[in-house]
């Protein structure tokens, strides 16, 4: 059996003051539109905290000072490919805070995020956020034609 398989790297940042976190309303002309934080894709060559920095730079203009993997994202494609996000929290960063092409960037508190219109999935990513305790959230189904289950760890 082989080891190897195909993964799709990516990672989402969590950035925060006191209460308040970032966000990111994304267009829908963008895929998975709704209220997520920023984030993106690893570029070859970079390595993943460094892609974290560059997304969130882009995406809202700060620029990010020692983010900390906080956990990771994954579920396998139907073509069996690994898809990762790994999750960045940081609380230090420089720079004016403006919005890109991906969608509007604005702080807000976080008691009010569960009643924001948000991007698929992002209830359950902010279990890896927000509980210490918690590192991992995957996904798995058995069938294409099942729904997901949501696994916590």
């Amino acid at each position: 059996m082989a080891r190897e398989i195909k993964a799709e790297l990516t990672n989402m940042c969590m950035i925060y003051r006191g209460n308040e976190v970032l966000v990111q309303c994304r267009t829908p002309e963008k895929g998975w539109p709704g209220v997520t934080f920023p984030g993106g894709h690893v570029e070859p060559g970079e390595s993943i905290t460094q892609s974290v920095i560059r997304e969130v730079r882009e995406e809202t203009g700060l620029t990010l000072d020692h983010p900390v993997l906080c956990g990771i994202k994954d579920w396998i494609e139907d073509d069996g490919s690994r898809y990762i996000v790994f999750l960045y929290k940081c609380s230090t960063f420089s720079g004016e805070l403006k919005s890109s092409e991906e969608g509007e960037v604005f702080w807000v508190n976080r008691a009010g995020l569960p009643g924001m219109n948000l991007s698929s999935g992002m209830e359950e990513t902010f279990e890896v956020f927000f509980n210490d305790g918690i590192s991992e959230l995957s996904y798995f189904r058995e069938d294409p034609d099942n729904d997901w289950r949501i696994v916590l760890e």
